[in-house]
Formats: C-alpha cells, structure tokens, sequence
C-alpha cells in the first residue's frame, strides 16, 4: 500500500461522513478478528441509560483511522522528511487495529488484572500471531512487530514511531479525538465537543530538548484546552454515572467469580463478544453468582447506590481507592460486607448482592509544547502548552479528586439499610 493507492470503496460516518477505505484497510477489516469490534459496544452499559449510545468499537476504530491519516498528511506536508512511507502506512494500520484485542463492555473486565491481560497486549497477540499478521506483510507491506510496537510497546521506539505513538495515545491523540465526540453525538448529550479540524491542522514536528515531537502551533492552543474539557465533562456526566458504574461492577463480579470457579479461562475472553460473553456466563456450569448478576444485567435490574463516597472522606476514601488495582482484596470486602449484613438482618444476604465500584484513577495529561512562528511579548517560539495558558496538571486532576465517587452498590432490598447503617459497616476498616 502506498500513499497514493486508490479509494475502493466508502463507509458513511455518523460524525465524518464519508470515510474512504482501500484496498489493503478492506481486507484487514473483512477478517472476523475485526469483524467482532462491530459486536461490541463502545460504550457497554452506558446504553442501558442513554439508549442511543450502541455504536460499536468497529466505527470507532474507523474513525481512528480517518483521523490518523489527516494527522499524517498535515505532519507530512509541513515536514515530509520525518515520517516516511513504510511508518505512515505501520500507523495507520495501528490506527485501525488499536483496539482490536478489546473485551466485551467497555474496561470493566480488564480491570480484574492478571491473569486478565490488558486489551493492548491482546491486540499485539492477534497482530503478530492471527491472519491479520499475513495481511500487514502482504497487502500493507509491513512488519506486524512494528505495528503492535505502536499499539503496545515492548523496549525503545525509533524517533520515527514514537512521533506516530504519539498521536496514538497520550495527550493529544487521535483517540481521544474520534471518541469523545462520537460518545458525545451517541448518547445525544452537550459534551465533548472539540474543534477537531482545527487542531489537526495546527500539528507540526519540532524538536524538543533534542528529540522530534508532535506540537501544535498556536492556532492549536484554544482546540487542545476544548479536547481537556470534553473529557472531563463526559466523565463527569456519562463513563462515571452511576448506572453504569454499577452495571460494570456486576459485570466484573461475576466475571471474577466465573473465573474462580474454573468455569471459565482469561484466554477465552477476548474471542467474545458482548452477547456471546453474556451468553457464556449464563450456563449452567457457572457459579451462581454470576448467573444471577448476568440475569439482572439482561434485564436491567441494577445495583442501586446506596453510598458514595468522595475524596473529602479521605481516610476511607484511599482505604477504597487502594482496592481499584486489588480486585482479590476488593471482592473478599465485598464478601465481608455481605456477612455482616446478614448478620444485622439477621436473614441471608447473597455475597454478590452488596458491590464496590471503582473507577480507574484517571491520569490527567497536557504534555504538549505549542510552536510560536511570532511569540508574543514574554513568550518563547517553543514552550509547554501549560505555560501558555497557566495550567497545570494538578489543575486538572483536582477534577477527578473532587468528582471521582467510589460507590457501595446493592440490590434494591438493602439499599437503605447500608445507607443508614454504613459507618457500623465500613468504619471499622479504618482501625
């Protein structure tokens, strides 16, 4: 594939349009290794509250692709020397196949951690062992490795690919650009809107401290700060509401439990989908714990908040936060809430009926530096885009701090019992 290899056909884009595809971008999508992303919800149980937002990790990954290939060809044409043919088409092949080793329901699974590999990790096992390996030699003319190096890294990249990985993921990337909006337009809510075109034609290549990266110049400044508050607002209104925090707990739960029992291998999860995941956990040979939390996913019986607790109850709120990257330790606490429920009830609580949902701690990145061609009065030609407009990432992570809420989700019979009873529940943590 080349940089002039004709169109062969067109995919209309609920964002872009016309989204034109060749013939060597056809035959990585027709392999039913990406044909499952088209299964799979980009959102997972955000549906269940916005009912518009069932666009799949497919359209996305197209998306990724169109963005990433404007990228490329504002870089190129302004600097065509740093990027050359073979590392255009290895990134946009990783544009395109960035999520290809993704778990059914949004992140949730792979929150349990090993043996739950990352979904990158995933994704460079089929890049390298599946039929998408012959495809990238044959029609791509590229090496697999190297595309799974930009998706998942392993050792250090050469100048050329960490200029492309960038764009990939970390403070600006293209990414972040496609799925915001598109979560925004799906689930038909206010946020994340980001001046897109215009930032894309603000990218540049300039050496920082002696090392090639991707900048913005000064027309970028403005776009990049909307892309920072897109994303905050759709945390704040839609990845972390309460619904579906609460339908991905149950979600990681009874995958955990299955998991457990040897009900179920790490290995097979990836080759689902989400209904076929659904299906799986719902046999018979599962435990019932998860065939229960299963049954009321289906049927949108979720968990109900009963406490939420923030970061200005920080004792116990790091006690909890500590949980998020122990999912053993978190689901034993689970099971000890349980028992001391019953306990107080003095009848049989089921230990999945009383969950902790914890978002991810999110990292908050405006690693950018902003090209000036005439800097005004008191600035540099090169600086960080945090000096320019006096922000700082601590900024932004006081955010999360104050709207990250850890919550205690239970079946709607014992919500208000740990809701008035909580301090005699969790309180003794602390000592």
């Amino acid at each position: 594939m080349t940089c002039n290899e004709p169109y062969v056909t067109v995919v209309r884009d609920s964002l872009y349009d016309r989204i034109p595809l060749t013939r060597a971008e056809v035959a990585l999508i027709s392999t039913p290794t990406f044909q499952r992303l088209d299964r799979i919800q980009q959102l997972g149980f955000v549906s269940k509250i916005w009912p518009g937002a069932k666009h799949t990790r497919y359209e996305h990954s197209l998306g990724v692709l169109h963005l990433m290939r404007q990228a490329l060809a504002t870089l190129r044409r302004h600097d065509a020397g740093r990027i050359d043919e073979e590392t255009r088409r290895t990134a946009l092949a990783a544009a395109l196949l960035h999520d290809v080793g993704h778990y059914p329901f949004s992140h949730a699974i792979e929150e349990l951690g090993r043996p739950v590999l990352p979904h990158e990790e995933v994704g460079r096992q089929l890049i390298e062992r599946s039929e998408l390996a012959e495809i990238l030699e044959r029609e791509w003319a590229v090496e697999p490795g190297r595309v799974a190096d930009l998706i998942a890294p392993r050792g250090a990249l050469s100048a050329a690919d960490r200029l492309v990985r960038g764009l990939l993921s970390g403070a600006l990337d293209v990414d972040k650009l496609d799925y915001l909006p598109r979560d925004a337009r799906h689930c038909n809510v206010p946020y994340g809107g980001v001046d897109t075109p215009r930032l894309l034609d603000a990218l540049r290549v300039a050496d920082v401290h002696g090392v090639p990266r991707v900048v913005v110049t000064a027309k970028g400044v403005s776009p990049l700060h909307s892309l920072i508050n897109a994303r905050q607002e759709m945390f704040d209104n839609v990845y972390w509401h309460h619904a579906n925090r609460a339908a991905m707990a149950m979600l990681q739960r009874a995958v955990q439990d299955a998991l457990l029992a040897g009900a179920m291998s790490a290995e097979e999860l990836p080759r689902h989908d989400d209904a076929s995941l659904l299906a799986r956990l719902s046999e018979p040979g599962m435990p019932e714990s998860t065939r229960q939390l299963v049954l009321r996913l289906r049927d949108r019986v979720l968990h109900k908040r009963a406490l939420e607790v923030s970061a200005r109850a920080p004792d116990l709120y790091r006690y909890l936060s500590s949980l998020y990257g122990r999912p053993a330790a978190r689901r034993e606490l689970e099971v000890v809430l349980a028992q001391r429920l019953s306990d107080l009830l003095g009848e049989p609580v089921a230990d999945w009926e009383v969950l902790l949902a914890i978002p991810k701690p999110e990292k908050w990145s405006t690693d950018v530096w902003v090209l000036f061609e005439r800097p005004p009065l008191g600035f540099q030609s090169l600086m960080p885009w945090q000096d320019v407009v006096g922000l700082t990432d601590a900024d932004f992570a006081r955010f999360e701090e104050h709207r990250r809420l850890i919550r205690v989700v239970t079946t709607a019979r014992l919500r208000e019992v740990v809701a008035q009873h909580w301090p005699r529940l969790l309180l003794p943590l602390l000592s």
